[in-house]
């Protein structure tokens, strides 16, 4: 069985697989960004791979859910998966781990997707004529 992973690895299958699910992954803080940052790297990342996962723990379990009904109410997205789950976190001071609330959202692209993004950028376009 060991051989057959030391294969795997090698012909680099395994780390292909995660590479792929981890490009598409944004780890939301509740503090660190604003909420619009998150909605337009979304945006971004679901122009490059049709889909984007949000993952939060604990306080910013918020934010993400505010992320992605920003994203499904303008038309951008459409919910894929909500997963919930408590994951252990160590803290700091290396004493036992605490048990924390994670979400995990897959959102993908619409149809009309592509269309609301021109017109976003063009409406930038226009603004950034005025000044």
């Amino acid at each position: 069985m060991e051989s057959i992973t030391d294969g795997v690895n090698k012909m680099g299958i395994a780390n292909t697989i995660e590479n792929q699910q981890k490009k598409n992954r944004i780890q939301v803080s509740h503090t660190k960004k604003s909420l619009f940052f998150y909605v337009n790297l979304s945006k971004r990342y679901m122009q490059q791979h049709n889909e984007v996962e949000l993952s939060a723990l604990g306080m910013a379990i918020a934010t993400v859910v505010t992320i992605a009904e920003i994203l499904k109410n303008n038309g951008f997205a459409v919910e894929k998966k909500i997963r919930t789950l408590t994951v252990d976190v160590g803290d700091e001071r290396g004493g036992r781990p605490v048990p924390k609330a994670k979400i995990e959202i897959v959102l993908g692209k619409t149809e009309k997707f592509d269309e609301l993004m021109a017109a976003e950028a063009e409406q930038r376009e226009y603004g950034e004529g005025e000044e």
